[in-house]
């Protein structure tokens, strides 16, 4: 039985040990990170044996944002720009901005599916914070909910043109976080009220995205003990209540410094607390034996959405993608001029 997890590995090819224990473990998905990736025929080798090992098409994710976070780097690859590239376009031309985005994502896709990688984490849709952690900064498209909603989406319908999957992340709004959650937990002491309007208001806009991931962040007014990963206010409440978010909804990483407890505790917590899918990213093999202890098989409405999100995974739409380009860097330009 698939079990509720997302998996990272270690190198750039499955060891006999990860062969044989993501054959055990039967994770839903796998995630890929830079360590993973050399060369695009590489890469397709690692995608054909991920899926080999569990016997499936199992969804096969990334990040590959632009700017900071993106996994696939030149020269091998493209340079995507950051989320706020978009944004400020945006403002100085609407329709070219969301033509921008719609098209780098429709890049993306194209790049992705060319290796078997077929789900993105992304867009980032928090907003940028005046006086928040720098984690978020450039990742954002802007300060104003509309904008990043509006941007957001069309950077969705770009990823699922080319056959691409879909993460809105960080879900319920990591922009206002006063640490990066990799290091530490941040705690966010703003009023519902005005988390509504703003942080929260994305998310509710895009709350018919396939997939979300959470954010490792305490919002003291909902619930001041526990993150949103491990906190059953904030999923059932906040997530799936008031933004009305219906989709697939993973964990952030499960190793990342802002959980506490090990590893299982982390992983059973999430799924306690509402989580569809745990994530553990960093392919050490002593923690996702672990995790698989602690972790069920899908079943239920977590097995429902991830059904759903896996087909998202359609045949893209035909696509010339060195027109795109072309064009892409016609619009950018024009921003760069305005």
């Amino acid at each position: 039985m698939t079990s509720a997890a997302i998996y990272g590995l270690a190198g750039l090819e499955l060891t006999a040990d990860e062969k044989a224990f993501f054959r055990d473990a039967d994770p839903w998905g796998f995630i890929l990170f830079a360590r993973n990736i050399d060369r695009p025929k590489q890469v397709s080798k690692l995608c054909v044996a991920l899926r080999d090992a569990v016997g499936w098409n199992a969804p096969i994710f990334i990040d590959q944002e632009g700017g900071r976070v993106q996994r696939l780097k030149p020269p091998t690859w493209r340079a995507a720009p950051p989320a706020d590239v978009f944004g400020k376009l945006f403002r100085k031309d609407e329709a070219a901005g969301l033509e921008a985005v719609r098209l780098n994502h429709r890049l993306i896709a194209h790049e992705l599916m060319a290796l078997g990688i077929d789900a993105d984490c992304a867009p980032c849709i928090d907003l940028q914070i005046e006086g928040a952690d720098a984690i978020i900064g450039d990742r954002s498209y802007s300060t104003e909910p509309e904008i990043v909603a509006r941007l957001g989406r069309a950077a969705i319908e770009g990823l699922l043109a080319g056959g691409v999957a879909p993460v809105i992340k960080h879900i319920p709004g990591h922009g206002r976080a006063d640490a990066d959650s990799h290091l530490a937990l941040p705690r966010v002491d703003t009023p519902r009220e005005v988390l509504e309007t703003t942080d929260f208001a994305p998310f509710r806009d895009l709350a018919d995205a396939p997939m979300a991931m959470t954010a490792h962040v305490v919002y003291a007014d909902i619930d001041a003990d526990d993150p949103a990963t491990h906190s059953e206010a904030m999923i059932a409440d906040v997530i799936r209540g008031s933004i009305g978010f219906d989709g697939l909804l993973m964990s952030d990483d499960l190793s990342m410094q802002a959980l506490s407890g090990t590893l299982p505790v982390r992983a059973e917590r999430a799924l306690g607390a509402g989580c569809d899918l745990v994530l553990h990213c960093n392919g050490q093999m002593k923690e996702m034996v672990a995790i698989a202890h602690a972790v069920p098989a899908l079943g239920g409405k977590a097995l429902a959405r991830a059904d759903a999100a896996a087909g998202c995974r359609k045949t893209p739409e035909e696509f010339d993608a060195e027109a795109g380009l072309a064009r892409l860097e016609t619009l950018l330009k024009m921003g760069a001029k305005a």
